[in-house]
């Protein structure tokens, strides 16, 4: 397959489309996010099913990251292959199949050293998880996930959570780890005050939980959850000890459209498609991106419009849709269209299906502008959904 780009390469010479990885930007993210984690005596452990690379898995652990969390078993086969370590499935696996391969992965990221840890929310599901792994030397953790508001898996809070929580302490090839309570609706409400009020609702609920949790004469040890949207309210209500944030590192459209919270970290956009021109007409431009190249499930992409330093803004161009390989590009009042030739800019409008759409990160460091392509970073978990 014909690379988009190679090492070395002007941020000109990059094909379109691809998708484009602003290293700077990433790692100004990335070390906001490790000082925002420190700050509140937090861990973190990013989400990988929205880079599903390796390598990016990685480099968040070396800032400071406690590993990575994935939704499917074969995102974390995959970047349990290429070396990462630390894995915890936040979802329920109920194939007996499937968790045939989630006993295998456990068992061989024991034999090296690292940790596999998965979510449940039924009886049933831990009977099966526990005749997967009946034999097992080593205990896996299990996180059990409570409904906290997101209206998708999850035991209801209180009572029945802390029964299967003793149900998972009965099991010698399990270990109960603590609780799932992840709010993603709330992610994406526009206003601050909206999102602050939805996770105080949501930590209501974690507190009820752990009350609960005191009739059984079981510790919770830990409660996981929290995404970009929020965390600064997770971070510090004394209640989560582990954040799951993963589009901080990217960022997207979609939380482009989120009103700032004066006390959470600004985060940069950092993943672009490149693509040009080829088409002009007086009503409009048309470029190479179509649905193909990105994700519209949060929305068509915004038009950025770089700097030759760092930061960027929005072009005077709107994008519309164009079908699987084109992109309609309508000009603001006043404006000219862009030539036929020229580059142009994509905010994805979602990060993490985007992402799984190629098979390369094209690295650029030096800004969109003047840059050169740095690294080629593989997609390992690309199709990933088993």
């Amino acid at each position: 397959m014909t690379q988009a780009a190679q090492i070395g390469d002007a941020v000109s010479a990059i094909d379109t489309p691809a998708l484009v990885l602003d290293l700077d930007a990433m790692e100004r993210n990335i070390a906001r996010m490790a000082a925002f984690a420190r700050q509140h005596g937090v861990r973190w452990r990013p989400h990988a099913k929205m880079h599903k690379c390796a390598a990016l898995a990685q480099r968040l652990v070396a800032a400071g990251a406690v590993g990575a969390c994935v939704q499917k078993t074969s995102e974390a086969e995959a970047l349990a292959a290429a070396g990462v370590q630390d894995l915890y499935i936040s979802n329920e696996v109920i194939a007996p199949a499937k968790l045939a391969r989630v006993a295998r992965l456990a068992r061989s990221l024991q034999q090296r050293g690292g940790r596999l840890a998965i979510a449940a929310d039924s009886h049933e599901g831990v009977d099966r998880l526990a005749a997967a792994l009946a034999g097992a030397q080593d205990a896996i953790d299990v996180f059990v996930e409570i409904d906290v508001g997101q209206g998708r898996c999850g035991l209801p809070p209180g009572p029945e959570a802390a029964q299967l929580a003793l149900r998972i302490a009965a099991v010698p090839a399990l270990r109960f780890a603590g609780l799932q309570a992840y709010h993603g609706k709330a992610q994406h409400l526009r206003g601050a005050d909206e999102r602050r009020s939805a996770i105080a609702a949501a930590l209501q609920l974690v507190r009820d939980t752990l009350a609960a949790f005191a009739p059984a004469g079981l510790a919770v040890p830990l409660v996981t959850g929290a995404g970009t949207g929020t965390m600064v309210h997770e971070a510090g209500s004394g209640i989560y000890g582990e954040l799951q944030s993963g589009s901080f590192l990217f960022m997207d459209a979609e939380y482009a459209g989120n009103q700032a919270d004066p006390a959470q970290p600004v985060f940069e956009h950092a993943l672009f498609v490149k693509s040009q021109v080829v088409s002009r007409s007086a009503r409009h431009a048309v470029c190479d991106a179509g649905h193909k190249s990105h994700a519209i499930d949060s929305g068509l992409p915004l038009v950025h419009r770089p700097d030759p330093g760092d930061g960027g803004g929005e072009a005077p161009w709107r994008y519309a849709n164009g079908g699987d390989e084109h992109g309609l590009l309508h000009a603001d009042d006043g404006q000219a269209l862009p030539a036929l030739g020229q580059t142009v800019w994509l905010i994805p409008g979602h990060c993490d299906p985007t992402v799984n759409l190629h098979d390369t990160l094209v690295g650029v460091r030096g800004g969109l502008v003047q840059g050169e392509v740095a690294e080629l970073l593989r997609v390992d978990a690309r199709g990933a959904l088993t």
